[in-house]
């Protein structure tokens, strides 16, 4: 008798801490982008706070890369919408060994070469084991609270609206200044 009376109180608490497990899953609510941490190319904290009221766009970039020339474009749209949108350059090195530069080599050749003046942020990377917490909650649904998606290569686009909430996800052949993500801004 003794020892069913254990087994009963033992069943209860472990169906509680259970249900509760459960709840407390199906229950998880997006983290808020603009606590994540990340350094500019030069190594400064960038806050992303200061961005609160403006869309933000986050491109995975890399200087050697077939879409490369799409700095060009990104430059624009910083220029034209600077009032409304922040654009920011990831450099990744994970897609074809096509980001190899240093901090020092990357920023000479986005300045010379497109007349970058847009925020960079440190070489990163954007999926596998090492994925950076932002890129962790672009991709991952249960962090954005919108949609789970995946990097697939350089100049991929994350539009995040003005509070802080992933709009859409871009692929690397979707131009800048392209009507799908000019309309959004």
């Amino acid at each position: 008798m003794k020892t069913l009376k254990i087994i009963t109180i033992v069943w209860v608490f472990a169906s509680i801490f259970t249900s509760c497990a459960q709840e407390k899953k199906t229950n998880l609510k997006p983290t808020n982008m603009y606590d994540i941490a990340i350094n500019s190319l030069t190594g400064e904290k960038i806050d992303l706070n200061q961005f609160k009221g403006k869309k933000i766009l986050f491109v995975n970039v890399a200087s050697e890369c077939g879409f490369t020339p799409q700095y060009k474009d990104l430059q624009k749209l910083h220029e034209t919408y600077k009032n409304k949108l922040v654009v920011i350059g990831l450099p990744c090195n994970q897609f074809g060994n096509q980001e190899s530069g240093t901090t020092a080599q990357i920023k000479s050749f986005c300045e010379k070469n497109y007349g970058v003046d847009f925020l960079m942020t440190e070489k990163i990377d954007v999926k596998g084991e090492s994925q950076h917490p932002l890129y962790g909650w672009l991709t991952k649904e249960s962090m954005n609270g919108v949609m789970e998606s995946s990097v697939k290569w350089n100049f991929q686009k994350y539009l995040v609206d003005e509070n802080g909430k992933l709009i859409d996800v871009f692929y690397s052949t979707t131009e800048p200044l392209s009507d799908k993500i000019v309309k959004l801004l």
